[in-house]
This record gives structure tokens, sequence and C-alpha cells, in this order.
């Protein structure tokens, strides 16, 4: 199934700055997200991102919040944003069925929340290469997990290029930029 533009939302996990600090490849993920993000709003996709008890973890790491629509910032005491009533409100009503998801960490809210958006009815998509956890070893078993359980894993790349679907646009040149 590819990922479609009109049908999908970007979806940032806890990328916070306490809890970023202790990723082991912090400086990636936060990269990617950027990519995800920019290729999101140029391409009018929706941006949900949710912060885990930010008193605790810090705001949105500032190299992201920078990047965000006003308003796109849920707080949320449940590790699975699919269980917090308002989060899984604000994704319902936005009436799309898939939902690419990256963040932090990945063998925790990341995996509890695309497990959670698939048993609701959506397609979850995790974005590898812009999720991470404290230790290596902890992401890998994540995404086998993931895998196993139906959802589609992806990089960050895969996610850009199907939102394109096609080169020769201005949206396709300006998009590439943030990859090379």
């Amino acid at each position: 199934m590819l990922i479609h533009r009109h049908d999908s939302m970007l979806f940032v996990v806890d990328e916070q700055a306490r809890l970023a600090a202790a990723m082991f490849s912090r400086d990636q993920t936060v990269a990617n997200t950027r990519i995800l993000l920019r290729a999101a709003t140029r391409l009018g996709v929706p941006v949900i991102v949710s912060e885990q008890y930010p008193k605790g973890l810090g705001p949105t790491v500032p190299e992201i919040a920078s990047l965000l629509p006003q308003g796109s910032i849920c707080e949320k005491l449940h590790f699975s944003c699919a269980n917090d009533e308002g989060i899984a409100a604000r994704v319902a009503k936005l009436g799309r069925s898939q939902v690419v998801v990256a963040g932090m960490e990945a063998h925790v809210c990341v995996l509890q929340t695309a497990l959670g958006l698939k048993a609701r009815g959506y397609e979850p998509f995790v974005v590898a290469d812009a999720t991470s956890s404290r230790r290596p070893e902890s992401r890998a078993l994540a995404m086998d997990r993931l895998r196993s359980a139906g959802v589609t894993i992806v990089s960050t790349e895969m996610v850009a290029f199907e939102w394109l679907e096609k080169a020769g646009t201005t949206e396709f040149k300006e998009i590439l930029a943030l990859i090379k």
C-alpha cells in the first residue's frame, strides 16, 4: 500500500528535550523528522505532535518546534496516543486513514501508538529512520514487533516520494533539496 498525501497525516511522537538527549540516534531522528515536517507542510499533509508529560520531559526539541503548525502539539500521559481521548478525537476529525508515525521511544510510545491506531482501523506507517530509543536493540525489537503486527515500516525518503507521486514539479524540486 502506498502512502497518499490526501489520505495521510504525520504524527510526531514525543521528540522532547530531556528524552531526546538520551536517544542513541538523536541527531538522525530529529533531522529526518524535520524533513518529514517540511514535506508535510509543503504538501498540505496535516501534522499532530504529542508531548509526554512535558513538565518532566520538557517541550518538543527546538529544531522540530520551530517547524510546527500552530496548535499541533497535544500533551498526554498515556504512552499510546491512541488511548488519549483528546488526541484520538483530533486524529478522527482529520478524516484520514493513513498515519505516518515518527518519534521517541520506538519500543514504548511509538510502538503503543502505532498498534493502538491500527486497532482503531487506521493504517500506520512507522518511519524507521525518524524513530529512536535509548538503545539500538530496543528500537530493533520495536520494528520487528510492529512488522509482525502488520504495521508497515518505511524510511523518510519513502514517505516523501510517495507523498510527491511524480517528478518534474516545483514541489519535487523543493523536497528533493531537503533530502540531498
